[in-house]
């Protein structure tokens, strides 16, 4: 299975910079072997969707509500993403949990909201600085695991170090190893033999000078990127590392 790529755009661009960013990453994305994906706010997905039919470089939402319809005002639903040409959604990403209160529980409902809406969810799971100070972090994303996902489950994990994300800091190779095979353990103890092809992403200060090693680590299926993804050209060279893992 492909390494894959997805760019976290987060509260970035307006439309205009949003099209020329899907644009130039779509331009240089044909003949790489890791799958692209880019995830730009909500009020965007529609015109980046466009701008990339018929490219390599899929389209995903940043978050969705696990109701259908409704009285939820602000909110997106899945569907609506769907709608919208997205084919995949970011859930349970830590700046969701922290500046949102979002549970375990929520993220699962939420899961299974953008699977019926034929999303293919990203899940994500990571520890806080004082929760690895304390050497809860297997602990931490053990239980996160058991209440984000539904079963079965039909999706993407990424780990996100929480104290790596945004703050230029990068766990080491050692940690990424160890802790992607915890997860790997996780999804086989809990999914069985399903468990064993979930692609489990690593996300935490990605960028193009550590991509090669990052991505060579066993059970690392590819990248979750913030902040190098709102550059095309590092963006597409994280992706050929992958292509050369």
């Amino acid at each position: 299975m492909p390494q894959l790529i997805a760019g976290n755009w987060k509260m970035h661009c307006l439309a205009e910079q949003a099209v020329a960013l899907a644009q130039g990453i779509a331009a240089g994305a044909h003949g790489l072997a890791a799958e692209l994906l880019v995830c730009p706010t909500a009020l965007h997905v529609a015109a980046v969707a466009r701008a990339l039919h018929g490219s390599a470089v899929a389209v995903g939402g940043q978050d969705c509500h696990q109701s259908r319809q409704g009285a939820h005002t602000g909110d997106i639903a899945a569907p609506m993403l769907r709608d919208a040409g997205a084919g995949w959604v970011i859930l349970g990403h830590s700046e969701r949990r922290q500046n949102h209160g979002e549970t375990d529980e929520l993220v699962r409902e939420k899961t299974l909201a953008a699977v019926e809406a034929g999303l293919i969810p990203i899940v994500c799971v990571g520890e806080t600085g004082d929760q690895r100070a304390g050497g809860q972090e297997t602990e931490v994303v053990g239980w996160q695991i058991a209440g984000s996902l539904p079963k079965p489950f039909a999706g993407v994990i990424a780990y996100e170090p929480v104290w790596a994300i945004g703050t230029g800091k990068t766990a080491t190779e050692e940690d990424v190893a160890t802790m992607h095979a915890f997860i790997r353990e996780e999804l086989q103890r809990q999914f069985g033999n399903a468990g064993q092809t979930v692609r489990i992403l690593y996300g935490g200060s990605v960028k193009a000078a550590n991509a090669a090693s990052l991505l060579a680590i066993p059970n690392v299926g590819g990248a979750l990127v913030g902040g190098a993804s709102l550059d095309p050209t590092e963006f597409l060279t994280i992706a050929r590392a992958a292509q050369a893992g």
